[in-house]
């Protein structure tokens, strides 16, 4: 049976949608991972606070290999993923969603793999298409179910934080395509592509990003935006849980079929 699991970012941190909630410390080879579990109308669903609780972990230092490890071990197949941004694109205002379905990867310090030639050999995944389409056409249609926008498409470059990016950066970063920017989304895709888990990011514009936007960035604007859009989110997220097919199959769940699986 398949398993649904949300990664809340910046402004989401509990699994209020939920009933019957209790808390789980994971321990993984990579250390520990703090989820929340619930059930929803008789789904069992799993919560994890990228941030941690009142958003005390940065960017740079989130244990995405734990993570991502812990909700394998705890037999989840699906995730999807919320993450605020800034906006490149001048179609995507701040308040809206977008649906990704590229990255750039501008990180510096993570481990973004589980085939690092220690913990499992090596192995080389294919992202062509990093985010998955199954589970990204059962947002698009919860948010039309809800009379939500969805931007259905967006390159989100995932910059090292937890510093906001300068206007020379957002100016290249538009040259090569990028319609977001974010701290958070890499490498938790491509591990949990790695892992052979179906995975998908909402994305809350909470600001035009650095030389874009005519104020200063501040995390306090990011917040706020998201307080104002929550109800947006949590819509959605009760449409995908009710929507969510717990025979599905899909070609995410055998993305390591050439090098054996993987296998906890």
């Amino acid at each position: 049976m398949n398993k649904l699991a949300f990664i809340g970012g910046t402004g989401v941190y509990d699994a209020g949608i939920l009933s019957d909630i209790r808390s789980e410390i994971i321990n993984t080879p990579f250390g520990q991972a703090a989820c929340q579990i619930g059930y929803f109308k008789g789904k069992e669903i799993v919560f994890l606070a990228r941030h941690g609780t009142g958003h005390t972990i940065p960017p740079h230092k989130i244990n995405y290999r734990a993570n991502i490890y812990a909700l394998k071990m705890l037999e989840v197949s699906s995730i999807v993923s919320t993450t605020a941004v800034g906006s490149l694109n001048p179609e995507y205002k701040p308040g809206e969603l977008v649906l990704i379905d590229q990255f750039l990867d501008m990180t510096k310090s993570r481990n973004g793999t589980f085939f690092d030639g220690e913990f499992r050999g090596v192995a080389h995944i294919d992202m062509t298409n990093p985010y998955c389409q199954t589970l990204r056409n059962v947002i698009i249609q919860a948010g039309m179910k809800n009379e939500i926008t969805i931007h259905p498409n967006g390159t989100y470059i995932c910059t090292e934080g937890p510093r906001f990016e300068t206007p020379a950066e957002i100016k290249t970063f538009r040259l090569w395509g990028a319609d977001v920017v974010g701290m958070t989304n890499v490498p938790e895709c491509q591990l949990a592509r790695e892992a052979e888990m179906c995975y998908a990011t909402i994305s809350m514009v909470t600001n035009f990003a650095a030389g874009i936007s005519p104020t200063i960035l501040t995390h306090k604007e990011v917040v706020e935006c998201m307080d104002r859009n929550i109800e947006s989110f949590r819509k959605i997220t009760m449409m995908i849980c009710e929507s969510f097919d717990t025979t599905l199959d899909c070609e995410c769940r055998h993305a390591g079929k050439d090098f054996g699986g993987f296998c906890l």
